[in-house]
């Protein structure tokens, strides 16, 4: 519980410090921000690019469209589409954690395919996520399943997956290969086969291993959720809503800023699930030796 409590402690800690140096550097820097010739080397620090922290704070609670008879409040539309894609965004963690658990598992059994897939699974995340985007919209919309037609969020879950099954493959695949070699050496001798190995063995000693590495998973899948919903137009995420304040940004940046505090907001609540996995798994921590 101490170590709980010192992490929130520490969280909150850095989130006051940012805020203090992101007004120290608003009261220090010209409003202009600092030219060497015709190159800007420091940004504008001016309301309309840098707003003061409460200035954001404060539309929060402003309505999203003035004059509206039932009009929510920016919060709330911030809050509506951050749950939006952190259900989306938690779908393609599972999906991309199944299936880099699965190619984990394939690639410890048999050496060769390890050597033949894992510099293609590397590869595969130099590819701009930009550039998926639309394809996978594309070729899911030419996918019917009785009678099912796809759906732009199935884009945005398969690409949030894309990128979370990369941590967890490969954070896996170490994992499964960190027992000893006494032990494992032990479990031949005692003519344990791969799967009595592998239950007793070598997952409880990939659980270390595994964590950090879901834990980046979550953070990757809700980049990805967020910048699939940007690509791909889906409605009512917090991608899309990025979109739409970014429109009116140049005379009131302080609405877009909300967005991004929302997916940072976003990304941190992910993250901290995760935390409910580490205390499920607690016994396994040392298994490493």
């Amino acid at each position: 519980m101490v170590g709980r409590a010192r992490t929130v402690v520490a969280a909150v800690a850095a989130f006051v410090l940012l805020v203090v140096l992101w007004e120290l550097v608003k009261l220090a820097l010209p409003g202009d921000g600092v030219l060497i010739g015709d190159t800007r080397v420091l940004p504008r620090t001016d309301d309309s690019a840098m707003p003061h922290v409460w200035t954001v704070l404060g539309r929060l609670l402003e309505p999203e469209v003035a004059g509206a008879a039932d009009a929510r409040t920016v919060g709330a539309a911030v809050a509506s589409g951050a749950l939006f894609t952190l259900g989306l965004a938690l779908g393609g963690l599972v999906l991309g954690g199944v299936l880099g658990m699965l190619l984990a598992l394939a690639m410890q059994r048999f050496g060769l395919l390890e050597r033949a897939a894992l510099p293609y699974v590397v590869a595969s995340q130099t590819v701009p996520l930009i550039a998926i985007a639309p394809l996978v919209a594309g070729w899911g919309g030419k996918i019917a399943i009785m009678g099912w037609s796809w759906q732009p969020w199935a884009s945005v879950m398969v690409i949030s997956s894309y990128l979370a099954f990369f941590p967890i493959a490969v954070g896996m695949l170490r994992g499964l290969n960190a027992p000893a070699k006494a032990d494992v050496e032990l479990f031949r001798t005692l003519a344990a086969g791969w799967w009595t190995t592998l239950l007793r063995l070598r997952l409880p000693t990939s659980v270390p291993f595994l964590l950090p590495a879901v834990r980046l998973a979550a953070a990757a899948a809700v980049v990805g959720a967020i910048v699939a919903e940007i690509s791909t137009g889906t409605r009512g995420g917090i991608g899309r809503l990025i979109i739409e304040y970014a429109q009116s940004a140049t005379g009131d940046p302080s609405r877009l800023y909300t967005a991004i505090l929302g997916a940072a907001a976003l990304g941190l609540l992910a993250a901290g699930a995760v935390g409910l996995l580490d205390v499920a798994l607690r016994r396994y921590r040392g298994s490493v030796r």
